[in-house]
């Protein structure tokens, strides 16, 4: 069975994307599934390389039991090789992945989150930057990422 290589991508790989990566990997485990994903996260900026996630998205994400310790990178263009998905926050790095993908192939890699939100879709078909936003900024980025991984895995795992 080929494993199933998804990377989540935000700008600075520290709020959004190292969340969904945390998020994926625990919904991935409780379902017994972790022979058959590998998940990654990476970002379109590289002025965060090596760091941890942002402090306020650890705290936050600590309280509903994940433990972030992806260190940041930017997006690599062997991710496109590699990767089997690519899953941007928003409509910016949809753009940059785009612009980075370099041939059609890449580019049908390239998905939008906002495509597996079922639960909040009227009001959102992205995942928001927290970054300047408050606690609730980062508890609304958590509520769209467990809505929208748990889409993505059913659509992954039922293909499987």
């Amino acid at each position: 069975m080929k494993k199933i290589k998804i990377l989540f991508v935000c700008l600075g790989n520290i709020c959004r994307s190292p969340a969904a990566q945390g998020v994926m990997q625990r919904l991935v485990d409780e379902r017994g599934l972790g022979k058959q994903f590998e998940i990654d996260s990476a970002g379109t900026y590289s002025g965060h390389r090596g760091q941890l996630p942002d402090p306020r998205m650890r705290r936050h994400a600590s309280r509903r039991s994940y433990n972030l310790t992806h260190r940041a990178r930017p997006i690599d263009y062997s991710d496109f090789d590699y990767f089997d998905v690519i899953v941007a926050m928003d409509e910016s790095n949809r753009r940059n992945l785009m612009r980075m993908a370099g041939c059609p192939a890449h580019e049908r890699k390239i998905v939008m989150m906002g495509d597996y939100i079922v639960k909040l879709r009227a009001h959102y078909d992205y995942v928001p930057d927290p970054y300047y936003e408050g606690a609730e900024g980062f508890e609304l980025v958590l509520d769209l990422l467990e809505d929208a991984c748990s889409n993505l895995l059913n659509r992954f795992s039922t293909t499987n």
